[in-house]
């Protein structure tokens, strides 16, 4: 049975995409000032490593894009993070915007809520993915809390609120014994209570098949849109599809299927063929 916690919502995935099977591509960054692997100088190296990327995305007819500081590993917790990775952040997606016409989000990491809101907010992109946005989790970075509260304060401070949450309801990377009391159903409440706008259903670590219980969990739980967070491929793609409103997608589309690679065009591109032929047969 849907949630009706929280009063009805226009369809979000279709606002920006036009679309209720979206397919997001990945923008993985390379390391920026303040994090151990930042190569020095300015930006414009990792600024050609991610226009390769969007490049080899937008030919191949993706949806959108999420831009995401991914090599600055190890991350930090959110109120840890620096002025300069909000400033190398914003800076880079407003240079990537000027060259394309796909919808981007932000992901600023680790559940870097607020500075992923100020990208946002200045570069003029629609929507942000958060990783924990109600409860508590253990992840790699420590005891991690939900933001929601102060986000959804912060956003509208800054008159932010055309910038859409998208919200991972069970998280990547992190322990859920804190809450393991919490079904999946009772933790898709609390995201929708929360007001986010879009659902995540995602797998354990980065490129992990999301089980179809997770997704089909959710989606009882929820008349918002849900999307998939990790592990869609092209031998999946249909099956995952029909489950969804869209899919996130990153490793499997990558130079032998790993993240920290450049956009395979090949990959890519036999992935949106299977995507695009499902849409025509669906009549969408």
């Amino acid at each position: 049975m849907a949630s009706t916690i929280f009063p009805g919502k226009n369809n979000a995935i279709i606002e920006i995409f036009k679309t209720d099977k979206a397919i997001i591509g990945m923008v993985h960054l390379k390391a920026l000032p303040g994090a151990p692997y930042f190569s020095g100088g300015n930006l414009d190296a990792i600024y050609d490593f991610a226009m390769k990327d969007v490049r080899a995305l937008e030919e191949s007819k993706v949806d959108g894009l999420i831009v995401e500081n991914a090599w600055d590993i190890p991350f930090m917790k959110p109120d840890d993070i620096g002025l300069e990775t909000v400033a190398a952040l914003t800076a880079l997606t407003v240079r990537i915007k000027q060259q394309t016409d796909l919808p981007i989000g932000i992901n600023c990491l680790a559940n870097a809520v607020i500075p992923s809101l100020a990208v946002a907010k200045a570069a003029d992109v629609p929507f942000v993915r958060v990783n924990q946005w109600v409860n508590g989790y253990v992840a790699n970075e420590g005891f991690i809390e939900g933001i929601a509260g102060k986000a959804m304060r912060y956003r509208s401070s800054i008159k932010g609120d055309n910038i859409k949450i998208f919200a991972d309801v069970h998280v990547k990377h992190g322990s859920h014994s804190i809450v393991a009391d919490r079904s999946l159903g009772e933790q898709t409440h609390d995201n929708v209570f929360f007001d986010t706008d879009v659902l995540i259903a995602t797998g354990n670590r980065t490129g992990d098949e999301t089980p179809t219980q997770e997704i089909e969990g959710i989606k009882r739980h929820t008349d918002l849109p849900v999307i998939v967070g990790s592990g869609m491929t092209k031998e999946n793609a249909a099956k995952i599809l029909s489950l969804c409103n869209g899919c996130i997608v990153g490793s499997s589309i990558k130079y032998d299927g790993l993240w920290w690679n450049n956009v395979d065009p090949a990959r890519v591109k036999a992935l949106m063929e299977v995507v695009i032929a499902l849409r025509e047969k669906e009549g969408r």
